[in-house]
């Protein structure tokens, strides 16, 4: 039976959010975010989740089980602004129970 995973989100004001994520509905990390209005509206996800525009970038802040960086999204991160080490496209995280518990902060605007 599918289960909702616990996520923690820090926007970008600092604030730390809690969110129950569903693992049933084929959603990634960038649409979990603005589900839960968690970035001003059109901030996040303007290229719908292509890979293409790096507006979804967060940084991980915990270890889990995360799929290896596509080279669509190390190109996108190559181009993009205020990269980390542990930046990823959240667009590119899709929910599932192997990442429960995961930590991000969702980067600066571009």
């Amino acid at each position: 039976m599918p289960q909702d995973i616990l996520i923690k989100i820090t926007d970008r004001n600092g604030v730390q959010h809690e969110v129950q994520a569903p693992t049933d509905m084929n959603m990634n990390l960038m649409e979990v975010i603005r589900a839960f209005e968690l970035a001003e509206e059109g901030t996040i996800g303007i290229c719908g989740g292509m890979a293409m525009c790096a507006s979804c970038q967060c940084y991980i802040l915990n270890e889990v089980p995360l799929p290896e960086k596509s080279p669509d999204e190390e190109a996108m991160l190559w181009e993009a602004y205020h990269v980390q080490e542990n930046s990823r496209l959240g667009c590119q995280i899709h929910i599932n129970q192997e990442i429960e518990g995961l930590e991000i902060q969702i980067a600066p605007e571009q």
